[in-house]
């Protein structure tokens, strides 16, 4: 983007209070322990049911999520506080993986694992997921691009678990 800094200005400029801040802060927290508490949940679930997809909801995401780490390294982009003189809403020390998401990619692939269990509850994390990825932009720790591939590749890879 030409003018990144005046982009995350306008976006975050509703957010300049520091309640709003701390709001964000929080949603951004609680949203990511629903995920964390959701994905161990349906392996439990399906562990109990005994069924067929239990190995396959735990190697899918996990393979996925070694691959994306290890092109995120590769690729190690700046984070959008490190590239220009913004001050994130988001408290965050890491030096650049910024591309993709990983943080978004983990909640879309755990929206795709409840969506082949369950369309309304999958369909429900799915709309976490997307809040969680406008937070992360908004926070100032990911570019838009980040989040839109970090989600594109948390669903294709949750694809793989129909085949």
């Amino acid at each position: 983007m030409k003018d990144y800094q005046t982009f995350y200005q306008k976006i975050s400029k509703p957010f300049l209070k520091k309640s709003y801040q701390q709001a964000l802060y929080y949603t951004n927290k609680v949203l990511t322990m629903i995920m964390y508490i959701a994905y161990p949940a349906l392996l439990i679930y399906l562990f109990y049911t005994h069924s067929v997809m239990l190995v396959k909801t735990i190697l899918i995401p996990a393979i996925s999520f070694l691959l994306l780490s290890l092109v995120r390294h590769y690729i190690n982009s700046p984070r959008p506080y490190e590239k220009y003189s913004i001050k994130p809403l988001i408290h965050k020390d890491t030096k650049g993986h910024s591309m993709p998401s990983r943080h978004v990619f983990s909640s879309a692939i755990i929206a795709m694992c409840f969506i082949h269990q369950n369309s309304l509850l999958g369909g429900l994390l799915l709309l976490i997921t997307l809040i969680e990825a406008y937070i992360r932009v908004v926070g100032g720790v990911h570019f838009v691009k980040d989040v839109v591939v970090g989600f594109l590749i948390g669903i294709g890879c949750g694809l793989l678990l129909w085949i």
